[in-house]
């Protein structure tokens, strides 16, 4: 098990191999929910959406429990840190439960600045523990585009 110290918080510039197809195989869901939303056929249009908000929030969620994770493994863990893990996912599980009552376009808004404010806290704040930085930057790129085309095509409606 590797451990790293409270200083190391940047060790790693680029993941293995086996994490990186990984992390793609679990990016595939924005895309391919984004495209059927926007080209698929009107019964396809809902459900498809339904997977791309759900989908974000379970990313956001698991981006955080990293996040959590990597903060826990500390000597110290700061609670400023371990309570700012939980920010992204409670925001992008009230933005899937607020769908119906918030229209299309922020909600898909609303996931796109949560990604984004996950990314720049994990790459902009001091002493952050974001162990695979490019990564984490093509997962939020790829859901940030697929997002976008989303809300191109709700912006539309």
């Amino acid at each position: 098990m590797d451990i790293r110290n409270d200083n190391d918080v940047h060790a790693e510039a680029s993941a293995p191999l086996a994490l990186w197809a990984i992390a793609l195989l679990c990016l595939a869901p924005f895309p391919i929910s984004a495209v059927a939303y926007v080209f698929g056929p009107a019964d396809v249009t809902g459900p498809a959406l339904t997977v791309l908000l759900t989908w974000s929030a379970v990313v956001l969620g698991f981006l955080g429990g990293i996040r959590w994770g990597l903060e826990s493994a500390r000597a110290a863990p700061r609670w400023t840190r371990l309570a700012m893990s939980i920010v992204s996912p409670s925001a992008a599980w009230a933005l899937v439960f607020a769908r119906g009552s918030i229209d299309t376009a922020w909600l898909l808004c609303g996931f796109m600045a949560a990604f984004i404010l996950q990314w720049l806290y994990d790459h902009a704040a001091p002493d952050v523990p974001a162990r695979y930085p490019r990564l984490m930057t093509t997962l939020t790129l790829g859901a940030c585009i697929s997002l976008a085309l989303a809300l191109e095509q709700a912006l539309r409606m």
